[in-house]
């Protein structure tokens, strides 16, 4: 018994039409993550004290900046794409839908705040 229909099949489409392609996200974020976390990591390692001022020249850095962008553009996306594959697995009914919107809108709002944040700080908008 198969569940996709033969025109699915011809098209490597699967029952859901998107399965494949989010899944692939998912790892391609994931693999993204792995360099930028490499880099987080050491690059704190390599400070010899974490005081304000110089996590802010830090920051302050145009490519650390980019780098930091990056990392939370990368990390706010994988978790909106493992938080959704969760919800639509495990909530059923009205609720399902009630909890995607809000996951998308907490997302969005920790997004622009990481945003708003690095680049306030490596601007010098202090």
């Amino acid at each position: 018994m198969h569940l996709t229909t033969p025109l699915n099949k011809v098209l490597g489409l699967g029952s859901a039409k998107g399965g494949v392609e989010h899944w692939w996200i998912q790892r391609l974020s994931a693999a993204a993550l792995v360099p930028l976390g490499l880099w987080f990591a050491i690059s704190l390692a390599g400070f010899e004290t974490l005081s304000y001022a110089a996590v802010t020249t830090w920051i302050g850095d145009p490519i650390t900046a980019v780098l930091l962008l990056l990392s939370a553009l990368t990390v706010v996306y994988h978790s909106h794409l493992g938080i959704q594959v969760v919800v639509e697995d495990y909530v059923h009914g009205g609720a399902k839908i009630v909890v995607l919107v809000l996951s998308a809108f907490v997302h969005f709002f920790v997004l622009i705040a990481a945003v708003f944040s690095i680049l306030k700080v490596a601007l010098g908008a202090l």
